[in-house]
């Protein structure tokens, strides 16, 4: 009978069977494989430079620390005036209270409810066929 692996156990045997053959290699190839990749590396750094070394200026630029030397000063402050409109009396027309358009709330079945039902339904459902392998 064949037993199926679960992911984790799987990756596992993956990952021995990966680092099982890297030490079957010959240390000479290795060490040109490691060689090679210093190589790339090195090549793929002079490249980027390269395309950068002619952007940067060659001339010695000091740091300069911006300066900001206006400061909170002490002033008179501005002429009050309302928010509010300037005709004392106000009037509308034709206004009906908010609470005359609230309507009866919806009746939500309990989440109780709910969980009970599911499960007078569970022994009814159609259970999973199992199947052995041999």
């Amino acid at each position: 009978m064949r037993i199926a692996l679960t992911t984790a156990e799987a990756a596992l045997s993956g990952l021995r069977q990966f680092f099982h053959t890297v030490g079957n290699f010959p240390r000479d190839r290795i060490k040109i494989m490691k060689t090679a990749m210093f190589a790339l590396c090195f090549l793929c750094a002079t490249a980027c430079f390269g395309q950068v070394a002619s952007s940067i200026s060659s001339t010695a630029q000091p740091t300069t620390v911006p300066d900001h030397p206006q400061h909170a000063s002490q002033h008179a402050m501005a002429q009050e005036s309302s928010l509010l409109d300037s005709n004392p009396y106000s009037y509308s027309q034709g206004e009906r209270p908010l609470a005359e358009f609230v309507s009866a709330p919806a009746r939500e079945t309990p989440l109780g409810d709910i969980a009970r039902a599911y499960k007078k339904e569970h022994p009814a459902t159609a259970k999973a066929v199992k199947a052995l392998e041999q």
